[in-house]
């Protein structure tokens, strides 16, 4: 006990010195309240632990890539003696996994890194919309989050034509079909993704695009949307009080644990934590270079993207669904995602007080989990109308009847359980207010009514 002691004091009083000579407590970002130091809360922190990974890799893949459709005299995947006239970004991605060292471990993390990424930001993007964040004093910081997940996947369209491989050819081709059907912004957009026409001047616009103009656009709206997160704090839990106030005070502040470094070391450990996992899957499971544009010996491969791309590209395949159709459709939905802090106007942001916003995340959910299913079993399937309202109009059906029948029952319960409470008016309006919640130092973090 007294060399723990000492330790401790130790400790303490480096920290100290080295707090004074910084001014870290100026710098750093704002305390945060104990009871959020649980994974579900920290889902933005794993994205940016994934974006930082992406960014290292990636610059270190950029070593050795070249952005080039001209053929090379290199026997890459040739047989010995032979010369290839395969690409040179082709060859360039070969070099990669067969002769740099551990170079098949970093492209294979980098690919499941950007996989992991979007997964994330996936979660986190339903997170906060179920339980309500977006609400006030919020929205700029929502509408940030969004367009910060409409760039991720950017940078997965992007990054997935520069090994430059048939396959990721005929994928970004029929992507890029759609984007062009954008109103307005497609026509606009067309020159400068597609440069003279040809194929080297649309790899080198997808190569700026994936390592230089989407990561610019990332980072400042990552700024922005770290910013905003530093004005307003982080979102109190959902609650049923209509007049929860939404964030802490400057007193309330000094009470919670500081950046650093507490929650410093708490992001720490699950970085480490990710890039464990991102490298232990990319060693079992290597990713595995498919043939280069051109291979006229290939065997012919139905036009497939990656697994996030599959429910747009599977919506194409119903009859009577054009690209310009799909593209509308995509962008309603982009539309509602942008702007739901304006149209969910409810003050509660418990799930269970939202039932139709609570319907439509569900069904959005859904419709992309079983597209995206049905998109990999039958890819460039076309479907028939009817059999297209057979499948899906389940989900919505479904969706809509577990939606009202626990909003139904919760509504019962609370009638109940004003009754017998002896509260008497009428139901709308009143929710009940939340407990307090304890803390692990024991105290308790009172969700306060009150204006934000």
């Amino acid at each position: 006990m007294g060399f723990e002691r000492w330790f401790n004091r130790v400790l303490n009083r480096t920290w100290g010195f080295v707090e004074d000579r910084t001014a870290m407590p100026h710098w750093a970002l704002r305390p945060q309240p104990e009871f959020s130091f649980k994974p579900s809360y920290w889902t933005g922190a794993f994205v940016v632990n994934a974006f930082l990974y992406q960014v290292i890799s990636g610059l270190l893949l950029l070593l050795y890539y070249q952005p080039s459709t001209s053929a090379t005299l290199t026997a890459c995947g040739q047989p010995s003696g032979t010369l290839s006239s395969a690409p040179a970004a082709w060859c360039s991605t070969y070099y990669v996994i067969h002769s740099v060292p551990m170079g098949s471990l970093l492209l294979s993390s980098h690919l499941y890194g950007a996989y992991a990424m979007i997964f994330l930001a996936l979660v986190h993007f339903y997170r906060g919309y179920y339980l309500g964040v977006f609400k006030r004093p919020r929205e700029f910081s929502w509408m940030a989050g969004s367009l910060l997940l409409l760039l991720t996947l950017g940078m997965g369209f992007t990054g997935y034509l520069l090994p430059w491989t048939q396959l990721s050819y005929n994928a970004t081709s029929v992507g890029l079909v759609l984007a062009l059907r954008l109103p307005y912004a497609g026509p606009l957009l067309g020159p400068f993704i597609l440069a003279d026409g040809t194929s080297q001047g649309l790899l080198s616009r997808m190569f700026a695009a994936h390592v230089l103009l989407i990561p610019l656009a990332l980072g400042a709206l990552l700024y922005a949307h770290i910013a905003l997160f530093e004005s307003h704090g982080i979102a109190p839990p959902a609650s049923s009080d209509p007049l929860q106030r939404r964030r802490f005070t400057h007193e309330e502040d000094k009470k919670h644990v500081p950046f650093m470094p507490h929650i410093f070391f708490y992001i720490t450990k699950w970085a480490l934590l990710y890039i464990g996992l991102i490298l232990g899957i990319a060693a079992l499971w290597p990713w595995e270079l498919p043939t280069y544009v051109g291979n006229l010996a290939a065997v012919q491969t139905v036009t497939e993207p990656d697994w996030y791309f599959l429910w747009e590209f599977k919506l194409v395949d119903f009859v009577g669904v054009t690209p310009v159709i799909a593209v509308g459709v995509t962008t309603a939905i982009l539309l509602f995602i942008l702007f739901v802090p304006f149209l969910d106007r409810s003050r509660p942001t418990h799930p269970r007080d939202r039932p139709f916003f609570l319907f439509l995340g569900n069904s959005l959910l859904s419709f992309f989990v079983f597209m995206t299913v049905w998109g990999g079993l039958t890819p460039g399937v076309q479907i028939p109308l009817s059999a297209v309202i057979e499948r899906l109009a389940p989900i919505f059906i479904v969706n809509a009847v577990v939606v009202w029948v626990f909003y139904r029952r919760y509504r019962q319960s609370y009638t109940a359980r004003l009754a017998a409470a002896g509260t008497s008016g009428r139901l709308e309006g009143a929710y009940p207010l939340p407990a307090p919640r304890p803390t692990t130092a024991g105290a308790s973090v009172p969700e306060v009514a009150g204006r934000d």
